[in-house]
């Protein structure tokens, strides 16, 4: 009895060792072929998406990805270029819409006022969003919140002194960190892609006048 529960013993470490060796290789493998993936989608200059797009090629050759491509890039861009933005203005203990706000006001009218509706037109944000946002702003001092005198249902924002000059002193840092960001393209480069993403900015429907 005692020899047979040995020898089961014995051949259960074998199997655990067995099972062992082959996680170890199969694990080796799926790296391995990950690597040879990765490679595979990737040559010099491709980015991101290109590697995605290589992926998809062989996962469904019969779909044409190549949409995904633009829109995936103008994705990740936006969120990148939002990034480095906020890091600037998280730099002045701002945020980025903050800053949306005062500039839009600043740029607007020679009394720099907007009534609410405009200005969640220009911000492209809801009422409700621009509502809080424009709360937090009143709090700060730097815009003012009144009731228009000829028309009781209208709501107009105007610039404090101290919002207008938050904007003016971030203004030229915040332009400097743009220009930073795409520090990666031509004059003609930026002249190019700022031609295409207006003509595909104007057939989405986004003509507004702010």
């Amino acid at each position: 009895m005692n020899d047979t529960l040995t020898d089961t013993t014995l051949t259960n470490t074998t199997l655990t060792t067995h099972t062992a060796a082959d996680d170890t290789l199969t694990d080796h493998t799926a790296a391995d072929h990950t690597a040879a993936d990765t490679a595979a989608d990737r040559a010099p200059g491709d980015d991101a998406v290109d590697r995605i797009l290589g992926q998809w090629a062989r996962v469904r050759p019969d779909v044409d990805c190549s949409a995904m491509g633009v829109a995936g890039r103008i994705s990740r861009a936006s969120r990148l270029l939002e990034k480095g933005i906020k890091e600037y203005f998280t730099e002045h203990d701002l945020e980025p819409w903050e800053f949306d706000v005062l500039a839009t006001l600043l740029r607007s009218t020679p009394d720099h006022r907007l009534c609410m509706s405009d200005l969640a037109t220009a911000a492209m944000v809801s009422s409700a969003a621009l509502t809080n946002r424009v709360d937090r702003l009143v709090v700060k001092g730097l815009v003012h919140r009144e009731v228009s005198p000829s028309n009781r249902r209208m709501v107009l924002i105007t610039l404090t002194g101290e919002g207008r000059a938050v904007a003016d002193a971030l203004l030229a840092g915040h332009v400097a960190n743009e220009e930073r960001l795409l520090a990666g393209l031509t004059g003609e480069d930026r002249e190019q892609l700022s031609g295409l993403l207006r003509k595909l900015l104007t057939s989405l429907g986004d003509v507004g006048s702010c």
